[in-house]
């Protein structure tokens, strides 16, 4: 089957470098390829598997959260003013 396909050009030095090395033709790399890529590809179901992330007890926050936009505000002045003492 004939059809047209767009190659980025990092891939294409890849499959040149392949038919270089291997003496075969560029549609025989580029089908092998192909193939190979597609066959490991992983199937619908353990792309399904459920992840559990890891969840720690890090204790009571001792800052209130509540403020904590006007928290970083004031962290961030502080930052500022401390660049312009430098000279930054």
């Amino acid at each position: 089957m004939r059809t047209t396909v767009t190659i980025d050009p990092d891939v294409r030095v890849l499959i040149d470098r392949r038919v270089r090395e291997s003496g075969r033709p560029f549609k025989q790399v580029l089908n092998e390829a192909l193939r190979k890529g597609l066959s490991s590809a992983p199937s619908s179901a353990s792309r399904t598997r459920s992840y559990r992330q890891p969840v720690f007890d890090m204790g009571r926050s001792r800052t209130d959260l509540t403020k904590a936009s006007a928290l970083a505000s004031q962290l961030e002045d502080i930052e500022a003013i401390g660049k312009l003492a430098r000279g930054r």
